[in-house]
């Protein structure tokens, strides 16, 4: 079984809310996609991109021994099931407080498209068509100098993402934006009337369809609900 299909199941069988479901899939896109443009494998970046928030809902970061919380517990518990220290060091390094610096590839392009995975998201959902192509770098860099839109996003870490992977901060943007493209359905940003669905991008391996998401009482999208 691929490492995408199994982590889908494991974000599956840990997340419930609907709306850090669907931001786990918008990094595993962006990783897939800076994976292909890199020449790297598709796979593995994009299980990570679905894994780095296994354990949020369940362990969110609270209290003054972080490494009780995520990202600690979903790392311990993927060692323990026999993932590669590759991919648990990588969701370690999403985490400033981790301790663990970013350092492959791999790891600092999930610390650059976290956050900014996460803003793309809201630029498309304030838009009338609650469209992702209708965002663009523009957009983008405007609601970034707005401090009260999506305030839970750390403006700081996207530009620090960018100088991370030494790239212009357009481009990265940029980027972002063409991987949610590719996977707007599946992240319901594929206009008014699009919801989740079956994965409909061409960016890495092809997803099945998501099972049927129950109620949950977090909105699909709440700025200040999204993690770190």
């Amino acid at each position: 079984m691929a490492l995408l299909d199994q982590a889908q199941i494991i974000l599956h069988e840990w997340v419930q809310s609907e709306s850090l479901r669907k931001h786990c899939y918008a990094v595993s896109a962006s990783m897939q996609h800076f994976a292909q443009l890199r020449g790297e494998n598709a796979d593995l970046w994009g299980a990570v991109g679905l894994l780095h928030d296994m354990d949020y809902e369940r362990y969110p970061v609270l209290g003054t021994d972080p490494t009780s919380n995520h990202p600690f517990v979903g790392v311990a518990w993927l060692g323990e099931h026999g993932w590669s220290d590759e991919v648990t060091r990588a969701i370690l390094s999403h985490a400033d407080y981790s301790g663990v610096e970013p350092v492959s590839p791999m790891e600092k392009t999930l610390r650059a498209v976290d956050e900014l995975s996460g803003f793309v998201t809201a630029c498309a959902l304030v838009k009338p068509t609650k469209s992702v192509h209708d965002v663009d770098i523009t957009s983008v860099k405007k609601k970034m100098k707005d401090k009260a839109f999506a305030r839970a996003v750390h403006r700081e870490d996207i530009v620090k993402g960018a100088e991370m992977l030494e790239q212009p901060l357009d481009e990265v943007i940029q980027q972002v934006i063409d991987a949610l493209r590719a996977d707007a359905p599946r992240l319901g940003l594929g206009g008014t009337g699009h919801g989740l669905g079956g994965y409909g991008g061409s960016v890495g391996a092809v997803y099945n369809p998501a099972p049927t998401l129950p109620a949950c009482p977090i909105p699909w999208f709440r700025p200040d609900a999204w993690p770190s």
